[in-house]
């Protein structure tokens, strides 16, 4: 099993979900972010004074697949989410050892499908 983690520009959010609900992978869990990477800052008028802005606003996606649906995953997380530019996003993907259903306490990838 994977956990991957993808933030995005929150308004790539509903074709991610919608992509993902398409390839059978419809468990998400989806969480606001601020953050920065190759982007640069941008200025923001605030009352009348102009600020400049680091943290940009973005989603983190959070999904745990089985090794099989991985490839499927990714690919899906990349063609909805990229503009190809810079602040598109990254995605991260860890290791799960081992999932638990709590309702029933089914272990594995059973946990997750």
């Amino acid at each position: 099993m994977k956990k991957i983690e993808a933030i995005i520009r929150p308004s790539k959010l509903k074709a991610v979900q919608r992509g993902l609900k398409d390839a059978d992978i419809p468990c998400i869990t989806v969480a606001a972010v601020k953050g920065t990477g190759l982007q640069k800052s941008y200025s923001e008028r605030y009352r009348g004074t102009e600020q400049s802005m680091i943290l940009q606003n973005r989603v983190m996606i959070t999904c745990i697949v089985s090794d099989n649906k991985l490839e499927e995953c990714i690919e899906v997380i990349k063609e909805n989410a990229s503009e190809n530019k810079a602040g598109d996003g990254k995605i991260f993907i860890y290791d799960v050892q081992d999932a638990i259903r709590l309702s029933t306490g089914v272990r594995g990838n059973d946990a997750i499908t």
